[in-house]
C-alpha cells in the first residue's frame, strides 16, 4: 500500500559545524553571493535588525559592483539603496547590515527601525545592475540575489514584487509568534539546487540553525556501504510507522532484486539494516527501495516492484549509472546519487542532510562522516539557489504576478493512448497566472475508482512550471518533466486528485480527501459508470456529477480530456479532444469575444464567376485558428469543408478568399446554401458528427440541410443594392444580419443614426401597401412595407428605432428609419415622402377628435381638483375666523417654562 511522507514536528537540534570542514566542501561549488538571512521585526523596538550576506567562495571577498536594495510592498518602490563598494566579506563569507546596536557589529550600520517589516522585499545586485534611486520602481535588472516577505499584521500583499524577484515563489511569511523572543528569516538548503526559507533563532554572521524535519512515517537516512568488502548498512529513521518493512536492494543492471531485508518498526528512533552487495553484477551502482510488508513479497531474482516505494536511494559513478526504467519507478523526476570517488576504494558514505520533507530523492543527501544513532553530521551550505544568477533580461520584462485567488488545476489527462505500450499517457497541470510557479507543497494522488485507494501518489516539492505555468507527468515519449512508467495511469474507473498541503495525503480516511484539495477529476472508460465507482470517492471529489468517459473512439488517432474552462472542481469543464501536451488545450473558442462570421459574399449573379466570393471571420486580435473548419454546404448533398489555419490579425478579422487582400484561398465552390463554422477537436480538418458548430449563415429551406445545423433558417433579402454581401451588424435578437455592400477587411456597413430618415405613417388596412392579412403590425412587417416601397435593402435592424402600433384598425409608425449611407437614406426618405402614404383627412379629424375627446376629459379632471384644493383652503380659513387663539393660556405656559428665581 503506498505511504506518501509529510511534514512532521521540527527537532530543535543544534549544528556544531566545522568552517575548516565547510570551506572544504565547498571547492566543488561554484561560488555565489546570497543573502542567507533577514531579521526585520525585533520585539519592542526594533534596534537588532539586520541583513546577512554570505558566500561560499574564497573569503574575503570584494563586494565592489554590489548594491542592497529595500523595496516597499505599497507601490513596489525602493525605500533604501545600499552601495557596497569598498566593502568586503570577512574570513568566514559573511557580511552584515544592521542596526548599531547589533552584536557583532555590522559592517553598514543602519538607524533603528530601518528595515520595513513587511509585505516588502530585499534584493541584492550585481554589477551589471541598472541602478534603481530611492523611491525608483522594482526591477530585475542585474538582479542576484531576493527575498520577498510579509508578515501576519499585513493586510496587503507583496505579489507585485515577487513576481519580478522571485517568479513562481510565494511571499515568505515572517511569523513574529513562532519562537520566544526574537526570531528571524533563515535560508535552508532543501535538495539539489532548491533552497527554502525557514523560521528560526537569528544566527548574525554566523550559519543559520536549519532544523531537519522528523519523517511523519519513515525514510532512510543514512547508506554506508563498504566498496571493498561490500558490506554495509542502511540507518532508517522512523517517525509514527509501526509494522513490518522491507529493504530492498536491485541491480540496476537487470532491475531484479538482489537482496531483502526485513524489519519491524514498533517505536520513534533510528533502525539499522544490514546490506550485503556481493550479489550485484556492478557494485558501482544499485538501487535501496524501502516497502511496506514483508520480504516474502519481494523475493530475491524477483521483477522490479512496480508498486510505489516510500523511499528509495539510487547511486552510481561517472561510468555506471542506472536505467530510466528503475529511476522513473522508483524516483521519478530525481537524479541517482553520484559517487565523487571509485566506489572499489571509497563506497557509499551518504547522508540525508536536505530539509526537504519529500522522500525518494537522492539529492537529499551528501558525503558525510557517519553519525550512527543520533541526527546527521551535516553542513549548512551545498550549493547556490537554482534562480540566483548574474545577468537578466535586458528589458526587465515584469511577469505576470502571482494572484493568491488562484491555484493549480489539472489541465490535461490522457489516460489511453493508442496500442498496447500505452506509451503517450500524461497528466498535466497548469497553473492560471501562466507564468513560472513553484510547485512546493503540491501533491498528485491517483486514486482507484472501485476502491478509493491510492494507487500512485507524486510529490511535487521542488519542481516549477514553465515560463506558461505548465507542468508534465508522463511517458517518457512525450518529453514530461517528471517520468513515469508506460501503462502506470489506470484507465477508469478511476480518479486523479491535486493538493496543496504541508503533510502527506492518506489513502486510508475518506474524509481527509477534501483537505487541501485544489481539483480532481474522476473518469470512467467504456463499460462502466457511476455505479461501478466508490460512493465514498464520487461524493468527496465530484458531488452530484457524472464521471467523466475518455471516448477512445471520439477521433480517428489519440485523445485527451481536456480542460476548457478554469471553473475547477467542475467535470462539465472537459471535453474529449486532440492532447496538446504544454501547449493551449483543443477547445472551442469560447464567449465573450467568440470568432463569429463577420460577413458573406457568395451570391454570384451569373452563378459561374466567384470572384467576389468571400468569408470574413471577426474575433479577439490574434486569437489561434487551429482546428476550425469552414463548412459550405450545397445542392444535392455537396459537402465543401475548409480548415482554417493561422490566426486573426491586430484588427480581429480573418479573409478567406481568392483576393490578394485574403489571409487564406477558397476552393471552387458550386451553389452555397449555407455556410457553417465549426470546430473540429481532432484536427482533421474534415467536417464530421464531433464538430461543435459555432456560428452559422443558411440560404436554404432544405429540411436536410436545416437538420444538419440544427437550425432554423433566418429570412434574407436580396437587391440589387446589396451588392451580393451580407453584414453581421447585431450580436443577438432574430435580426442578425443585413443585405450591404462589400467590405471584406474593412468595418461592416450597418444601419447608422447619422444616416437616419424621420417617418410618421399612419395606414389603414385597405390602404394599398398595408393589409393586415400580409404585414403584422410590428417592426418587420413595416421592415417587409418599406423594402416594398424603395427595394433598397430594408431589414428589421434599419427600423429598430421605429414604434410600432395598431389603434382603430389602423397603423402607425413614428421614429427614425436608419440607413447604411446616404444612397440607402435617399432611397429611404423618397420612399417615405410618397403622398399616398400619408393619413386621410377623414382619418386626421378622427385621430384629432380622439385626441381633443382625452384632452378634454383630462382638463375636467384637473378643474376638479383645482376647485377641491380652493374649497379646502377656503375652509381653514373660516375656521380660524371663528376661533381665535387664547393668548391668556399661550402667556401662562410660557411662564411656567421659565426658571423661579428664589
Amino acid at each position: 500500500m503506498l505511504r506518501v511522507s509529510g511534514r512532521a514536528a521540527i527537532m530543535h537540534i543544534k549544528l556544531n559545524l566545522s568552517f575548516l570542514t565547510l570551506i572544504c566542501l565547498f571547492k566543488d561549488t561554484a561560488p555565489c553571493l546570497m543573502i542567507s538571512e533577514v531579521n526585520c521585526d525585533n520585539p519592542k523596538l526594533d534596534t537588532k535588525e539586520f541583513v546577512e550576506l554570505y558566500y561560499n567562495g574564497t573569503n574575503p571577498t570584494s563586494l565592489d559592483g554590489y548594491t542592497l536594495v529595500f523595496y516597499n510592498g505599497n507601490g513596489d518602490v525602493a525605500y533604501r539603496v545600499i552601495d557596497l563598494t569598498g566593502h568586503h566579506t570577512d574570513q568566514r563569507g559573511f557580511f552584515l547590515v544592521g542596526s548599531a546596536e547589533l552584536k557583532p557589529r555590522p559592517a553598514i550600520s543602519l538607524p533603528p527601525n530601518s528595515v520595513q517589516n513587511g509585505p516588502d522585499a530585499i534584493a541584492l545586485y550585481g554589477p551589471n545592475w541598472a541602478p534603481v534611486p530611492e523611491g525608483g520602481h522594482v526591477s530585475g535588472v542585474g538582479l542576484v540575489d531576493a527575498i520577498v516577505y510579509t508578515s501576519r499584521k499585513s493586510s496587503e500583499g507583496a505579489d507585485g514584487l515577487a513576481s519580478v524577484l522571485t517568479p513562481g515563489s510565494v511571499p515568505y511569511l515572517e511569523d513574529e509568534s513562532a519562537l520566544e523572543g526574537d526570531e528571524s528569516i533563515q535560508r535552508c538548503w532543501e535538495s539539489g539546487n532548491f533552497w527554502t526559507f525557514s523560521t528560526g533563532a537569528p544566527t548574525p554572521g554566523w550559519v543559520n540553525q536549519c532544523l531537519p524535519p522528523t519523517p511523519a512515517h519513515i525514510w532512510i537516512s543514512e547508506v554506508d556501504i563498504s566498496g571493498s568488502e561490500q558490506k554495509g548498512v542502511v540507518e532508517l529513521s522512523v517517525g509514527k510507522a509501526n509494522g513490518s518493512f522491507t529493504l530492498v536492494l536491485y541491480d540496476v543492471t537487470t532491475d531484479l532484486i538482489s537482496l531483502s531485508v526485513e524489519f519491524s518498526a514498533k517505536e520513534t528512533g533510528f533502525y539499522t539494516v544490514p546490506v550485503n552487495t556481493a550479489a550485484l553484477t556492478v557494485p558501482q551502482t544499485a538501487a535501496l527501495a524501502l516497502y511496506k510488508g514483508s520480504a516474502s513479497d519481494f523475493p530475491k531474482d524477483g521483477p522490479l516492484s512496480h508498486e510505489q516505494p516510500i523511499d528509495a536511494f539510487v547511486y552510481g559513478d561517472s561510468s555506471h549509472m542506472p536505467g530510466n526504467n528503475l529511476t522513473e519507478t522508483l524516483i521519478p523526476g530525481r537524479k541517482a546519487f553520484m559517487l565523487a570517488e571509485s566506489f572499489l576504494t571509497a563506497g557509499v558514505h551518504a547522508s540525508r542532510c536536505g530539509v526537504a520533507e519529500w522522500t525518494r530523492d537522492p539529492e537529499l543527501f551528501v558525503s558525510r562522516p557517519r553519525s550512527p544513532g543520533k541526527a546527521n553530521d551535516c553542513v549548512w551550505f551545498q550549493s547556490c539557489p537554482l534562480y540566483l544568477m548574474t545577468t537578466f533580461e535586458g528589458s526587465g520584462h515584469i511577469k505576470p504576478p502571482i494572484h493568491s485567488q488562484v491555484d493549480f488545476l489539472l489541465n490535461e489527462i490522457n489516460t489511453d493512448s493508442p496500442g498496447g505500450a500505452e506509451d503517450e499517457e500524461f497528466i498535466e497541470l497548469w497553473h492560471p497566472s501562466g507564468s513560472r510557479m513553484s510547485l512546493d507543497f503540491i501533491w498528485l494522488v491517483m486514486i482507484n475508482g472501485l476502491n478509493g485507494e491510492v494507487y500512485y501518489g507524486l510529490e511535487l516539492n521542488g519542481y516549477y512550471t514553465d515560463d506558461d505555468g505548465y507542468f508534465l507527468i508522463g511517458s517518457s515519449k512525450v518529453a514530461p518533466d517528471i517520468t513515469i512508467s508506460s501503462n502506470t495511469i489506470q484507465n477508469g474507473p478511476d480518479a486523479i486528485a491535486l493538493y496543496r498541503s504541508r503533510g502527506s495525503q492518506s489513502e486510508e480516511h475518506m474524509d481527509s480527501m477534501l483537505s487541501g484539495l485544489l481539483d480532481a477529476v474522476v473518469y470512467r472508460g467504456r463499460g462502466s459508470d457511476k455505479s461501478t465507482f466508490n460512493p465514498e470517492l464520487m461524493e468527496a471529489l465530484s458531488p452530484g456529477q457524472l464521471p467523466l468517459l475518455e471516448d477512445i473512439s471520439a477521433l480517428a488517432t489519440d485523445e485527451s480530456l481536456s480542460r476548457c474552462s478554469n471553473s475547477k472542481r467542475n467535470l462539465s469543464a472537459f471535453m474529449v479532444a486532440a492532447p496538446t501536451p504544454r501547449k493551449p488545450n483543443a477547445c472551442p473558442p469560447q464567449a465573450p469575444g467568440a470568432l463569429i462570421i463577420s460577413e458573406w459574399s457568395g451570391f454570384s449573379r451569373n452563378n459561374r464567376s466567384q470572384d467576389c466570393f468571400f468569408v470574413e471571420l471577426s474575433g479577439p486580435p490574434s486569437t489561434p485558428l487551429n482546428r476550425l473548419i469552414l463548412v459550405f454546404f450545397g445542392e444535392d448533398d455537396q459537402v465543401w469543408s475548409v480548415p482554417i489555419r493561422g490566426s486573426t490579425g491586430a484588427d480581429g478579422m480573418y479573409l478567406i478568399s481568392n483576393d490578394s487582400r485574403a489571409d487564406q484561398g477558397l476552393p471552387v465552390l458550386g451553389h452555397v446554401a449555407a455556410v457553417l463554422l465549426c470546430f473540429e477537436p481532432s484536427g482533421s480538418g474534415v467536417y464530421g458528427s464531433k464538430c461543435h458548430h459555432l456560428d452559422w449563415l443558411i440560404f436554404s429551406e432544405d429540411p436536410t440541410i436545416l437538420k444538419t445545423v440544427q437550425h432554423n433558417t433566418t429570412r434574407f433579402v436580396f437587391t440589387p443594392f446589396s451588392a451580393l454581401s451580407l453584414s453581421r451588424c447585431a450580436s443577438e435578437g432574430p435580426e442578425l444580419w443585413i443585405s450591404s455592400p462589400s467590405t471584406p477587411r474593412l468595418r461592416n456597413h450597418c444601419p447608422d443614426p447619422a444616416f437616419s430618415s424621420a417617418v410618421d405613417l399612419c395606414l389603414k388596412p385597405d390602404d394599398q401597401y398595408w393589409h393586415r392579412d400580409t404585414h403584422n403590425c410590428a417592426q418587420d412587417g413595416l421592415a417587409v412595407l418599406l423594402e416594398q416601397l424603395c427595394n433598397c435593402g430594408i431589414s428589421g435592424l434599419h427600423v429598430k428605432d421605429v414604434n410600432v402600433s395598431c389603434e382603430a384598425a389602423h397603423l402607425f409608425a413614428h421614429g427614425s428609419v436608419l440607413a447604411v449611407s446616404d444612397q440607402q437614406r435617399e432611397l429611404i426618405t423618397e420612399a417615405l415622402n410618397n403622398n399616398t402614404l400619408q393619413c386621410s383627412s377623414a382619418h386626421e379629424r378622427q385621430v384629432h377628435g380622439a385626441g381633443s375627446s382625452v384632452a378634454l376629459q383630462v382638463g375636467l379632471v384637473m378643474v376638479a381638483l383645482l376647485l377641491f384644493a380652493l374649497g379646502a383652503a377656503l375652509f381653514i380659513y373660516f375656521y380660524k375666523k371663528r376661533r381665535p387663539a387664547d393668548y391668556l393660556s399661550m402667556q401662562l405656559s410660557e411662564q411656567a417654562e421659565t426658571p423661579l428665581g428664589l
